[in-house]
């Protein structure tokens, strides 16, 4: 099935296309698609709003995402603002550790895919993917806070993985797996 992202991030349109292959064709949204603002209250309604709006624009099935960043010393922040925590990564991840400084650094990150196919019918799942928040950056993969996000089991960032092994780790991969299952129960007789 051919589907359109709703997202202009080169590293998450190449991270789906990846975890959605082969059972999925992932395409970038046309030049012109212009992503609705993320009014929603939960990262599902936010993927919803975006996936909504491209299949509006393009008739076609519309894949969006929604991602953030809970840190438990913060109560949950940045979560769905995670984007907006900064104006910029590095202001983002500065503001993020500062923050942190002599606290629990317990995270996790949580993604929200939602899947408008062509008749109109929705298929929306989360995943999530525990760790803690490194003390600086490490690693030069991945993008947004990957680089301060460490995984305990494995001893590294998401920035120090390849693209493999974070499509094994990450909450996209998660989410991705969890979609991939969801439309199997659809195809099911």
């Amino acid at each position: 099935m051919i589907v359109t992202a709703a997202t202009t991030n080169p590293g998450k349109l190449a991270e789906l296309a990846a975890l959605l292959a082969p059972s999925l064709e992932i395409r970038s949204a046309p030049a012109d698609y212009a992503a609705p603002e993320e009014t929603g209250r939960s990262y599902l309604e936010n993927a919803r709003l975006k996936a909504r709006a491209l299949y509006q624009r393009t008739g076609a099935a519309a894949l969006a995402d929604d991602s953030g960043l809970e840190v438990d010393a913060l109560g949950g922040a940045p979560g769905i603002r995670s984007a907006r925590f900064g104006a910029d990564v590095e202001s983002r991840t500065a503001r993020l550790l500062a923050a942190l400084a002599g606290r629990d650094r317990r995270a996790r990150f949580r993604t929200a895919l939602v899947l408008v196919l062509a008749d109109g019918r929705e298929v929306g799942v989360e995943g999530d993917c525990e760790g803690e928040i490194a003390s600086e950056p490490r690693g030069g993969g991945g993008f947004g806070y990957d680089p301060v996000f460490l995984v305990p089991s494995l001893g590294c960032t998401l920035a120090e993985l390849t693209s493999d092994e974070k499509n094994r780790v990450s909450a996209r991969a998660a989410a991705a797996r969890a979609l991939l299952a969801a439309l199997a129960r659809y195809a099911a007789p």
